[in-house]
This record gives structure tokens, sequence and C-alpha cells, in this order.
């Protein structure tokens, strides 16, 4: 069966001399962008997400990164079999030369002796690490994780503090995350002590690092306690400080509390999203903050001072005469505090007007009388021809 390769330097939308970094702030956007809870339902976006995480699995990791820059593909059982080419074998341009075949050069070198400098003496001339005594795998670092947690509003207004059980990996204490016990070491029966194994491609023979000892040469004695992994699951209360300020979709960074490295390796870090609740009277909007007030007639034909809700405390609020129904009013710097800039949104009001029951009968007299003396029509303008 061939092989499926696929472009993950595109796939993260990087160039294939792309540094950690940049391959990790990629990463980071991309999840963001097409995290499953931030797109529910949206299959596409979750085969997308997916790629992604596919991908970095791929480029993070020293060991198969390296194996996919010099033969196009990972996979964790090693080279294919087959003829250059053929199913299951390497093409041409699988090998970042540009597409330039070298199968007429293999036929040439077929039958010379390693002294006539073997296929596989001049690859390793061009891979990086591919000679004996290579330089070996890095520890690979931890990864990243993500929780998302409900906060309430006032939570999100006044900033609050949680405090979260994760579950992440940790370094082990056992073997103080060398994934071996104490003691001795023994040669790798893989690579001989090496640090570094031929793979074959039909006529081709490269050098790689040994995927048994990470290119150490060194076989310590498993763990019993992690398998040789050097580090095991372990579930942490952290706590957690919510700024004033957050709303849904803020990620706050917690350093070094994601899953723990290989070896050694730095740990990861935590991001905690924030995904905010409503409240019955305040709407946000950014860092604005809309309401809508009710209002008497007669509040609205002769104006008034009222009192107005703000997140702050009560706030007057001026009602000029011949006020409209949907009229929006602005407090200023009475919204949210942008933990960026330093400043507050606004607050809008918009006005509401509520007619009351009116049970008695000098009341309604009284509303005659004004409907009477005021008898213009507000429905004239609706017949008139635009003609």
């Amino acid at each position: 069966m061939a092989t499926e390769t696929k472009d993950y330097y595109k796939t993260l939308g990087v160039n294939r001399k792309a540094s950690d970094d940049e391959i990790k702030k990629s990463y980071r956007r991309l999840a963001r962008k097409l995290h499953p809870d931030v797109n529910p339902g949206d299959k596409a976006a979750e085969n997308r997400f997916k790629d992604v995480q596919e991908a970095y699995e791929i480029l993070s990791d020293p060991k198969k990164k390296q194996m996919y820059d010099q033969y196009g593909f990972y996979s964790p059982n090693g080279m294919p079999q087959g003829g250059p080419g053929g199913a299951g074998g390497a093409r041409p341009g699988d090998f970042g030369f540009g597409g330039f075949d070298f199968s007429d050069f293999a036929e040439g070198q077929a039958g010379q002796g390693a002294g006539a400098g073997g296929f596989g003496d001049l690859f390793s001339q061009f891979f990086k690490g591919g000679g004996r005594g290579g330089p070996q795998a890095r520890p690979r670092p931890g990864e990243d994780l993500e929780y998302t947690i409900d906060i309430s509003f006032w939570d999100a207004i006044k900033g609050s503090t949680r405090r979260l059980n994760i579950q992440r990996y940790d370094v082990c204490g056992t073997c103080k995350g060398s994934g071996g016990m104490t003691g001795g070491a023994s040669t790798c029966g893989e690579c001989g002590g090496d640090g570094q194994v031929d793979q074959t491609v039909g006529a081709m023979k490269f050098n790689i690092t040994c995927p048994r000892c990470g290119g150490t040469g060194k076989m310590r004695n498993a763990c019993g306690t992690c398998g040789g992994e050097g580090r095991v699951t372990r579930t942490e209360s952290v706590e957690v400080r919510i700024p004033a300020g957050a709303k849904t979709g803020s990620r706050l960074r917690v350093p070094g509390k994601g899953n723990a490295g290989a070896r050694g390796a730095a740990a990861g870090d935590l991001y905690i999203v924030t995904r905010v609740g409503s409240h019955p009277v305040f709407q946000r909007d950014g860092d604005d903050i809309r309401i809508k007030a009710p209002i008497t007639p007669a509040e609205a034909i002769l104006g008034a001072k009222i009192e107005v809700p703000t997140i702050d405390g009560k706030a007057a609020l001026k009602i000029p005469p011949g006020t409209s129904s949907g009229k929006r009013f602005r407090v200023r710097e009475r919204g949210v505090e942008n933990r960026r800039t330093g400043k507050r949104g606004d607050q809008y009001v918009e006005v509401q007007i509520t007619v009351p029951e009116i049970p008695d009968e000098n009341t309604k007299e009284l509303m005659r009388d004004f409907a009477k003396l005021n008898a213009e029509d507000p429905r004239r303008g609706l017949f008139q021809d635009p003609s």
C-alpha cells in the first residue's frame, strides 16, 4: 500500500525553513480559530482542526520532523518497502531536491563497491545528522493544554480567582524524568551504540536517528513507574486569576502548567479560554454596556431626571422634553475597563415609553382632553404619495 503524503508545512501555513517558534505560533493561531468549541457543528472546521493537530504533532517532534523532512512523510514503522517511484516507495520529488530524478545515477552506481562511494554515503552528506556521530535528537518539549471555563457576567466584569483541577503529564518522581532507573546503561541493540541506523528505500540507503534510543546509543532499564516515558498522568489543582474585563474567547496563559516535556525538556503552557454568561439587565458589546430603561408618557413629554443602573451602581440621566421611544443616550465611561488600554467603554441607555393602565374615569377624561388639544396625526406621513 502506498504511503499517503501530506504537506504538513502547508497545513500550518509556514514554509519549510520555519523555526520551532514560528511553527508553534501558527499552530496556536489555527487551533484557536478551528477549535470545535468555537465552531460547534462545523464538520469542515473539525476536520481542519484534526489536520492541524496531526501536522503539529509531526513538526514539533524532532525525530518525526527529521524523517518527514528527509522522505516527505512520517511512518512509525520506518520506511515503506518497494522500489523508487513504485507502490509504497519514495518518489523523486519526496526528498526536497526540486523533483530531480536520481534513478539514472542509482543505476550507474549499482555494482560499485563501498570504496567507490555508495549511495547511502552520498546522501549522508546532504542530510544533517545523517552521518555517523551526527547530532542527536533533542528532547521533545511538553504539549500545551487548553481548557474552556464558564464564568458569570460579574466575574468577567470585576475579575475573580478560580481553582481548577487540571489533568496533565508531570515529571515522573521516580526517575526524575529520565525514563530509566538509576545505575548503569546498556548499549542500544538497535544501533549498536552508534545512535544512527540505516534505512533503505529501493536502491537508496540513508542514515537516520535510531528510533529506539533516540540517538543516545544507550538504553537504560525502563522506569517501573512511568514505563520509560519519563512522565506520568497527574491531576493538579491550579489557581487561575480571571482579570477584570475578560470576555468570551479571552485566552489566559499559565506558564509551565501544560504537559511536562520528555527527558527533562521544558513543559508546555496551560491556556484558559473564558465563556461569559449573560445578565438580565446589562448587555455587553465589547467594552460598552447597553441597557433598556422604561419611562412614563409624562416623563417622555415633559422631560425628567431619572436614575439608571450601571455596573458601578446608579447614575443620573436627563430625559429632554419630547423624547420618543427608542431614543438612545450615552453615559460616558460607565462601560467595561479594557485591560490592555486601561480605558473604559461607555454605557448606552435606550428608553422605552411604557403606557400605564388607567383604571379611573377622571384620568381617562384628562387624556381625552389632552388628545383634543394635541390633534396632530402622527401617521399622516405614511399616506403621502412618494411621487
